[in-house]
Parts: C-alpha cells; structure tokens; sequence
C-alpha cells in the first residue's frame, strides 16, 4: 500500500461551473492556513471558466477528464492525479462557499478519529437553513419509505429517520456523508478503489460512506467545520435528466446490495415504483 505524506489537496469536479467557482476558490483561501493545491476535474466545461481559474491561480490545476464521466469517476481522476506527497484530499462541489476555519476544522478532527475515513462539515442552504448531509444508509424500507412518502408528507417516520433532521448538531458518526463536501483519509479512499464509476450522479456519496464502513472506516459529522452549499449551477439547465439519474441511481445501490433470485420480485417492484416516483414528479415539475 502507498504511503502518503501530509498534504492537503482539494479536488473539484468541474462542468461549466460559471461564477460560482470564483467564490468556491476565494472563500477556500480563508477555510485552511495549511498550503493547498486544487484540481479542477473537468468534465467538459464549456464557460471557459475553470480554464481561466487555473490560469489566474498558481496553486490551481486544470485537468481535463477526456468527457463528461461524472461526479465520481471524474473525482477519481482527480485524486489519481495528486502526488504521493498528498495524504488529506477534499472532493468537493464547485459551488461551495467555504466557512472560515472550516478545513482546518475537518483536519483538526481527523485527529481524533483515527479510524475516521470520511469527514463532513455542516452545510448549510444559501437561506441559511441546515442540509442534513450526515444520514443513516439507506435499507430497504427506510429507502422506499422515504422515496415514497417524502413529497406527498415531508415528515414522515422514514424520512425523519433517514434524514436524520433531529439529531443534535454535534460530532458524530454517520452512515454516509454528502459528498458537496468531504474530507478523505486518502489511504481510506484507495482502500476501497475511490467512487463507484457506475454512478454517474446521486448516490455515489452513498455508496461511498457504506464501502469505507464496510472496510472497516468510520464517516464522521464534524458541525464545527460549517460551509454553504450556493447551488446547482450545471445541474439546474437539466433537471429532468437530473431526477432520472437519481433515480437510476436509487435502484443501482438497492440492487447491489440484494442479489440473487429471492430479491427479483422485490426489485422489480423497487423498480416499478421508482419509475411512477420518476414520472410524477417529472410531470410536477413541467
């Protein structure tokens, strides 16, 4: 196994990521006093925009991932990219609004959880409202509990559960972590083969905190490290194509995880759910 040194990179999947990133790269300056390399994943950005970020910034990096992979396969190109000397590695959103402190926060942390693979701050909306990015992992009945339910009654037992809405504000193990936002042990990610590339978007985060469990690591809620998730600014052109990858994602993680011939029915049945789920709010959204 590869021995990694101390530093501290940050990778960044990048997809026309407009203004956006400016504030992502000058709020990164205040979030850390340690030095920090970035790079700026590209999966085939057309505003020129992470082009110019790299050109202006010498701690910047423009790496074009050769098409649009996706979020995880495209941050697996980016960690890959990093020397040995990088031991600490943050994929993150590009819309991110870093919190003063918030990074150094993460690794001060990490200390303290020796076993700690995966770290996430608290994320807060541009309303200032909490995003329950520390959550429980999705079982069979928690996931079509809340898939089913949470439009038609938001505060439903599964939903609630899941989400993890009441939990104190406190540090903490989670079953998984919003990938917006994570600090990764890199000798935990390689410990797993990095993201699923399977998943293109949605669920890759998932699928990540209950393989590192799995592996023998812990994903680990540190609310003292505080960012702001600004928004969606790739995903916003293409919402419906955006809720059929959730989807599909969805029942990607499901099936792994209940193979064999006594699961088909029940995975037909996830199936068919989720495509009238899909259909719905497909229609509600038009």
């Amino acid at each position: 196994m590869t021995r990694y040194g101390d530093g501290l990179a940050v990778v960044t999947v990048t997809y026309s990521p407009g203004e956006t990133l400016d504030t992502f790269l000058s709020t990164l300056s205040s979030a850390t006093t340690r030095p920090v390399s970035v790079v700026l994943a590209d999966n085939g950005s057309t505003d020129g925009v992470p082009e110019r970020a790299a050109a202006e910034h010498e701690h910047v990096t423009f790496l074009p991932t050769g098409g649009n992979l996706g979020y995880g396969a495209g941050a697996n190109r980016g960690v890959a990219s990093l020397p040995d000397s990088v031991g600490w590695v943050v994929v993150a959103n590009p819309d991110l609004s870093w919190g003063v402190g918030s990074l150094d926060a993460l690794l001060e942390a990490a200390k303290r959880w020796p076993r700690g693979g995966a770290f996430g701050p608290l994320i807060r909306e541009p309303s200032g409202a909490l995003y329950p990015s520390a959550r429980l992992l999705p079982s069979l009945g928690r996931g079509l509990g809340h898939a089913v339910f949470s439009h038609l009654w938001p505060s439903n037992p599964w939903t609630r559960q899941y989400r993890q809405e009441q939990a104190a504000p406190e540090e903490r193990t989670a079953g998984w972590l919003s990938g917006s936002c994570l600090l990764l042990r890199r000798e935990a990610f390689d410990s797993i083969d990095g993201f699923d590339p399977r998943y293109f978007m949605y669920f890759e985060d998932v699928d990540l905190g209950d393989r590192l469990g799995r592996a023998g690591w812990l994903n680990v809620y540190v609310p003292e490290a505080e960012v702001v998730h600004i928004g969606g600014h790739s995903t916003q052109r293409s919402s419906n194509r955006m809720l059929a990858a959730h989807h599909s994602s969805a029942y990607r993680y499901l099936a792994d995880r209940h193979r064999g011939p006594l699961w088909a029915p029940v995975l037909l049945a996830v199936r068919l759910g989720l495509g009238l789920r899909l259909r719905l709010l497909t229609r509600k959204a038009r």
